[in-house]
């Protein structure tokens, strides 16, 4: 008989490995997947994970875009992973990063064409404010009325794209822009443009933010008390509360986190390489931040790599839709595959398996 066996503690060991393990998994699967599609799965396997990188003909370019494809995914995972830690579930960082888009692009509109340098750190601070308080709806009625924060904070992932919809085709269309959906095009206007900061690297402000936050979130996690309290929390909510902790100022502090570095994201991607704000900007990264949390273990460095790792299968899956001709919806569900075996693998790290006669009472 096989059973499952309740560790003590988590394994440590299961613990490092079940990414790794996650990601083989997800090849051999999707390599399944890709076969029944008619596909030579080593080709599509090759073609998102080592052609970005080394193909002499598309690594010029798609080099570069890896950072700008990580900087949104990593800035979003690293603040949901401060709530996730603390048992925190906010679902909703899509939302977060098209409302932080909204609030940013609106500052900036307002002051075209004024050319000052000074009008771009302020789009900065209304795209964080504006994620901010996004994320305060679930955390005040979550803290006031005890609703639940996941259900919450998805529902308004849904009233962001409309309003985004609405913005997008009234308040903040471009003028000049033939009736067309759509603001005007930041990449033309120098006082906003969050260009490369340098030239053929993808390196640009919300990239250099989203390292700077795996930094600080590093710290405050192993340096700081709140981190201690966010990891106690997480751990043992019972514990955290005889120590103290006040959990209600604990939701408010890790959704705000969580909705200002969204936020941030948002804004640094429609002032930089999406360059508009339209019907079409929202491009998943809200969610796909998700899987990047729990792929980096939660831990702020995991996050970078696994943020690098899911943007070559942005990039990749790009390619493979070009070069070989395979369905958007095929490489979506390769991505949701890596999530799926993430958390399978992850009942090893919590139990342990067991071969035998069970044990009666």
């Amino acid at each position: 008989m096989i059973r499952l066996e309740k560790r003590p503690t988590p394994s440590r060991t299961w613990t490092l490995v079940t990414p790794i393990i996650a990601v083989l998994l997800t090849m051999i699967a999707g390599g399944i997947l890709f076969a029944f599609l008619g596909k030579d799965p080593f080709i599509v396997i090759r073609t998102i994970f080592w052609d970005p990188l080394f193909h002499p003909d598309f690594a010029a370019y798609s080099r570069p875009q890896l950072l700008v494809k990580a900087g949104p995914l990593i800035l979003i995972a690293i603040g949901l992973s401060i709530g996730f830690r603390a048992g925190i579930w906010n679902i909703g960082a899509e939302g977060q990063y098209i409302i932080g888009a909204i609030c940013g692009a609106s500052v900036g509109l307002a002051f075209y064409p004024l050319d000052a340098w000074y009008v771009l750190p302020l789009m900065v601070l209304a795209g964080a404010v504006g994620g901010f308080l996004w994320a305060m709806i679930p955390a005040l009625l979550k803290t006031k009325f005890g609703t639940n924060e996941i259900l919450v904070s998805l529902m308004l992932v849904y009233v962001a794209v409309n309003e985004l919809s609405s913005v997008s085709q009234g308040l903040l269309r471009n003028p000049d822009g033939m009736g067309f959906p759509g603001s005007r095009n930041f990449q033309q206007y120098p006082a906003v443009y969050n260009a490369e900061l340098i030239p053929g690297t993808g390196m640009h402000w919300g990239v250099l933010t989203a390292f700077i936050a795996v930094i600080a979130a590093y710290i405050l996690l192993n340096r700081h008390l709140l981190g201690f309290q966010i990891r106690l929390t997480g751990e043992s909510p019972r514990a955290a509360r005889f120590s103290g902790v006040r959990p209600k100022l604990l939701i408010i502090i890790c959704m705000g986190i969580s909705g200002l570095t969204a936020g941030l994201a948002g804004i640094f991607e429609v002032a930089g390489p999406s360059g508009q704000l339209n019907t079409s900007f929202a491009a998943g990264y809200g969610f796909t931040a998700i899987i990047v949390a729990f792929l980096g273990r939660l831990h702020p460095v995991g996050i970078l790599f696994a943020g690098l790792l899911l943007a070559l299968t942005y990039i990749g899956g790009e390619l493979a839709q070009l070069m070989l001709n395979l369905p958007a919806a095929a490489i979506q569900v390769f991505q949701g595959m890596l999530l799926f075996f993430l958390l399978a693998m992850d009942v090893f790290t919590n139990f342990r398996v067991r071969i035998g006669k069970s044990e009666t009472v």
